[in-house]
């Protein structure tokens, strides 16, 4: 079975940055655990960064957010914390991938790209930030581009800048018929 871990934009900006909140540094340890899980496992991880250059306050969304933030190769642009060193220390995995999108999902092309590489997925496993925003836009994309895949949300490893709409997501993303495990566990 092949299975894959996403991990949505959890990047310094987000954690401690620009657009940091509480609550995002929390989750650094169990996501490195899982990606040192899934890499041991032989299986796949998905890295997505959120990624900006300096007209971004002309795009759409910089007129709505007008929050410079994950400016590629900025400091907040990197991954945070634990998830980065383990990034670091295994960034020449063949079975890493990294995807810059420059809105909420990944972009087509990539999705594509991604699913000539990868092939069949059985499984997707979804953690990150912001679950509201980028989370929910991936976790849709992932699956329209793998229809048969079981695409899982662990809200243990998820996080927004407000639980409401996060919970909200969760809602939404289990009606999407995603399962959404450890909603009680943070």
């Amino acid at each position: 079975m092949k299975k894959v871990l996403v991990v949505v934009d959890y990047q310094k900006d987000f954690v401690d940055g620009a657009l940091g909140f509480p609550g995002a540094e929390a989750i650094d340890t169990g996501i490195a655990n899982l990606v040192q899980h899934y890499l041991a496992a032989g299986d796949e991880v998905i890295f997505t960064f959120d990624t900006h250059d300096e007209n971004y306050l002309n795009s759409r969304e910089g007129r709505a957010l007008p929050v410079p933030h994950c400016l590629t190769g900025s400091a907040g642009w990197h991954l945070y914390g634990r998830v980065q060193e383990q990034c670091r220390e295994t960034c020449a995995n063949h079975q890493i991938h990294h995807i810059k999108k420059t809105t909420f999902g990944m972009p087509p092309a990539a999705l594509l790209q991604l699913s000539e590489q990868l092939g069949e997925v059985e499984e997707i496993l979804i953690v990150g930030v912001v679950t509201n925003m980028c989370v929910i836009s991936n976790a849709v994309m992932l699956q329209a581009q793998w229809p048969e895949a079981q695409i899982i949300i662990d809200a243990s490893l998820c996080r927004s800048f407000d639980p409401i709409l996060q919970e909200k997501a969760l809602d939404v993303m289990q009606g999407l018929q995603m399962q959404v495990i450890h909603r009680n566990s943070k």
